[in-house]
């Protein structure tokens, strides 16, 4: 479920107050922050894993801490708000999932790979189902195509985020994201057909 920039405003607030402390090195703050943002994370990664084939060996938690790590692996990072944050963490979440696919498939030499459920993203229906590679190949094709309507997939899809957030992160209007939005779902569903 998205979550409303609206709806948590002093959230909003002491999330983005932390960030820019725990990018500064505090320490304090960036442990405050794991507490505040870990749940959050959690919500977003049992959405994405409950779409993944029976079986997978990557929990949501496992997730989470790896995103985590990664997001606060690089030097300094300068977060500008919460749905900056949310949305980095959205793309590692991405690569993460990617990485852990091609792994498996390697492992089983060309077999079967995790797969997500598109739901609203791409599918009409909730049984429409793509690997996980495959939906990353698509969208490095979108992103060729339209770089923001990639964004917007990545962004909505993987951070939850809503159109207003997403409007706000990339600094154009929400009619816009919608419209993107639209025309990325379509040509997915195309290029999920052919």
């Amino acid at each position: 479920m998205p979550i409303s920039p609206h709806s948590r405003e002093g959230s909003v607030e002491s999330i983005t107050a932390l960030l820019v402390q725990s990018g500064s090195g505090n320490r304090e703050a960036e442990a405050r922050l794991i507490a505040k943002v870990y749940d959050e994370l959690r919500r977003i990664a049992k959405r994405l894993m409950a779409s993944e084939k029976a079986g997978h060996t990557l929990q949501a938690s496992g997730l989470v801490n790896e995103a985590y790590l990664r997001l606060f692996d690089t030097p300094r990072m300068e977060w500008q708000s919460r749905a900056h944050f949310f949305a980095v963490a959205a793309q590692q979440m991405r690569h993460i999932l990617v990485d852990h696919a091609r792994n498996r498939a390697t492992q089983k030499r060309g077999g079967t790979q995790c797969r997500v459920t598109l739901t609203d993203a791409v599918a009409s229906t909730e049984d429409h189902a793509i690997d996980t590679l495959a939906l990353n190949d698509l969208l490095d094709r979108l992103e060729a195509l339209s770089p923001r309507q990639a964004r917007v997939v990545e962004l909505r899809y993987f951070g939850g985020l809503d159109c207003e957030e997403v409007a706000h992160l990339l600094k154009v209007s929400s009619k816009t994201v919608k419209r993107d939005w639209r025309m990325a779902r379509s040509w997915l569903r195309i290029q999920l057909a052919s």
